[in-house]
């Protein structure tokens, strides 16, 4: 049947603006972060589950199971939105996949942003953390474990210095600690010593009564502050690597579901198109 002058050039039947390669390739990417999401949440229960509940409650703040658990579940949410939104195509799910998409990268952005121009009060906030993970040592197994990795990795002990840890109930100096470890520092503030074959988890007993150059000679006297702001401006470019990598999935999802949104949009204009002139004894 012959076209009706000027009117656009009709497409097939089977023909379809939403590209199968696009589809499923934002399918199986949000698929697979589906997956690390459920792995998260399953690691951040069980660690949960496996402490004591006096312990959990009293360093709530900094729990790195709490963590786990809730970036686990907000990524599972934003994952399964992107998975069945493009198997679907449902423009709806999509969308609520791209804006909240970008608006984690947005907080991201600013974050580091002010992080940078506000350094200093960054640092206070990291020092407040840091004391508070003290006074809660020996509260938590996960975040013991953690400060003794920190204090070892950068050769520190405490925040500032060794006698930050008095801060902590076991290890103070008062008169009235019935404490074992009165005074002293945990194990992994210790120099390390050569060809050692046991541990000495005893080795920092009563060094804070003791100075800073005699304790030198047996524990890290500076504090992990520093250490921490000195690695954090040697690997600039590390960090900034980091970064770059969690930023680039984050852009490619955010562009394959506006891709993928645009297409379905033309498909169903596409669709309209057709219904509308199928009738039409010139189409």
């Amino acid at each position: 049947m012959a076209r009706r002058p000027g009117a656009p050039a009709a497409y097939g039947e089977e023909f379809s603006f939403v590209s199968p390669l696009v589809k499923y390739l934002l399918f199986f990417f949000n698929m697979l972060f589906w997956v690390i999401s459920m792995v998260m949440v399953a690691v951040g229960v069980y660690a949960r589950l496996m402490k004591h509940a006096e312990a959990a409650l009293a360093c709530l703040a900094v729990d790195p199971a709490i963590l786990l658990i809730v970036v686990g579940v907000l990524m599972f949410l934003l994952t399964f939105c992107g998975c069945i939104g493009s198997l679907r195509e449902n423009i709806c799910l999509l969308q609520t996949f791209s804006l909240c998409l970008t608006i984690v990268f947005l907080l991201q952005l600013a974050a580091g942003i002010l992080g940078f121009v506000f350094s200093d009060k960054a640092r206070g906030k990291v020092s407040e953390l840091i004391n508070n993970a003290i006074v809660h040592y020996r509260d938590d197994l996960d975040l013991q474990n953690l400060i003794d990795f920190g204090q070892k990795k950068f050769s520190c002990c405490g925040g500032i210095s060794y006698r930050d840890w008095s801060q902590n109930m076991y290890f103070n100096c008062s008169e009235d600690n019935p404490s074992r470890e009165r005074c002293s520092v945990p194990y992994s503030c210790c120099l390390p010593t050569p060809n050692q074959a046991v541990i000495n988890t005893m080795c920092g007993q009563g060094m804070q009564a003791l100075d800073y150059l005699e304790a030198s000679k047996v524990i890290y006297t500076n504090g992990c502050i520093d250490k921490l702001v000195n690695w954090i401006h040697s690997n600039l470019f590390l960090l900034g690597g980091v970064a770059l990598g969690l930023a680039i999935p984050q852009l490619v999802g955010i562009l394959l579901s506006q891709v993928l949104v645009n297409q379905i949009k033309d498909q169903i204009k596409l669709q309209l198109y057709n219904q509308q002139h199928r009738a039409d004894p010139w189409y």
